[in-house]
């Protein structure tokens, strides 16, 4: 099972908006056939397994960390091909979340008369498609909030003013969130002060470009900027419906998408900017902004999952603040649940949840 898992993650940015399933399948002790899921190239792992174990499967054993599927889509029913395969025993990590599938693969295989075991490596195959699990039962991206910041809490020196915090090894770590993620979106604020690119340069395939979204409800977003003028179809601009038509043009022209949404306390609606995201299929959405949509993100309740990076340094007074909440905010606010500490040279991050997205059978606090 740690080698169907391992497999798995070699569909990381490009399985979405499937999720990332490895498959092994093992006779007389040996492997005689491995496979994972691309979503460019249909098949899932473990039809790629079986047609490499050929004849070798019939009496065989399937590893695999999702619950193979029994339904048709652009493929036919995994658990058909298990079946008309001779597979004797399956062992899969987890059900699948998708409300299609939901433990009906696992039944269809034990009708046919195959035992299939559940459980094995379950945490670790949870964790791997979390982001999926989300999206499929709301139709709504798996968000995780990022940030750089100073023992003390602070992101910047001062409003409009960049600041490095973080080394190297902690920067190349943002890099490979950003491969993980399908979406980045960003505000206005954070834009105009640092003027950053915010793309995926790890130098990894991805099946879609990193797409780099901004909240700018006015359309201030300046046209010498990095976003516009490395636009290529992957900047979208969100701003009011109100928005000036004039400056949504003049971006449009440069290669911006302009998508214009409700407001909520004069601001535009994060919550309406999500449903479209994930309406579009973005699955992963990773915050990188500054204490404005921060703290709207964790007060707000979108923020499934928070990753700081810390940087050995106090700021001390006049500084930016991580989130800008509420001071009344602090006696309801969950706490982060499930916590890793990774260390990266002299820098540190912490990670956490705010929700277990599996176990809430679909409900959140934005619904």
């Amino acid at each position: 099972m740690e080698r169907a898992i391992e497999l798995a993650r070699e569909g990381l940015s490009l399985a979405h908006p499937n999720p990332m399933v490895g498959a092994v399948i093992v006779k007389n002790g040996a492997v005689v056939g491995r496979g994972y899921h691309l979503y460019d190239e249909r098949d899932h792992a473990e039809i790629v397994a079986l047609r490499q174990a050929g004849r070798d499967a019939r009496g065989s054993t399937l590893y695999v960390n999702l619950e193979p599927c029994c339904h048709t889509g652009r493929t036919g029913p995994c658990t058909k091909a298990i079946i008309d395969a001779g597979v004797r025993r399956v062992v899969a990590a987890m059900e699948d979340p998708n409300p299609r599938v939901a433990g009906r693969g696992i039944a269809q295989l034990r009708e046919a008369g195959i035992p299939v075991c559940t459980g094995v490596e379950e945490e670790e195959a949870l964790r791997l498609n979390e982001d999926f699990a989300y999206w499929i039962r709301t139709g709504l991206p798996f968000v995780t909030l990022k940030a750089a910041l100073t023992l003390d809490g602070q992101i910047a020196m001062r409003p409009g003013h960049e600041t490095p915090i973080t080394a190297e090894a902690a920067r190349e770590a943002v890099q490979r969130l950003r491969h993980s993620a399908d979406a980045l979106i960003t505000g206005i604020g954070t834009v105009r002060a640092d003027d950053p690119l915010l793309t995926d340069r790890t130098g990894l395939r991805r099946r879609r470009k990193l797409l780099r979204v901004v909240m700018d409800s006015k359309l201030r977003l300046p046209p010498k900027s990095k976003f516009v003028q490395s636009a290529d179809g992957d900047v979208l601009v969100v701003a009011k419906q109100s928005a000036d038509s004039a400056k949504s043009a003049a971006l449009e022209r440069a290669g911006v998408e302009v998508m214009r949404v409700g407001s909520a306390g004069g601001h535009v609606s994060l919550k309406d900017v999500l449903k479209e995201l994930g309406r579009r299929q973005i699955v992963s959405l990773l915050i990188e902004a500054g204490s404005e949509l921060n703290g709207a993100a964790i007060a707000g309740g979108f923020a499934h999952k928070m990753v700081l990076f810390y940087a050995p340094k106090i700021m001390g007074a006049g500084g930016v603040p991580f989130a800008q909440i509420p001071s009344t905010w602090f006696r309801k606010a969950p706490s982060l649940s499930r916590l890793t500490l990774h260390g990266f040279g002299r820098d540190f991050a912490v990670e956490g949840y705010f929700q277990d997205v599996y176990r809430d059978n679909g409900t959140d606090r934005e619904d």
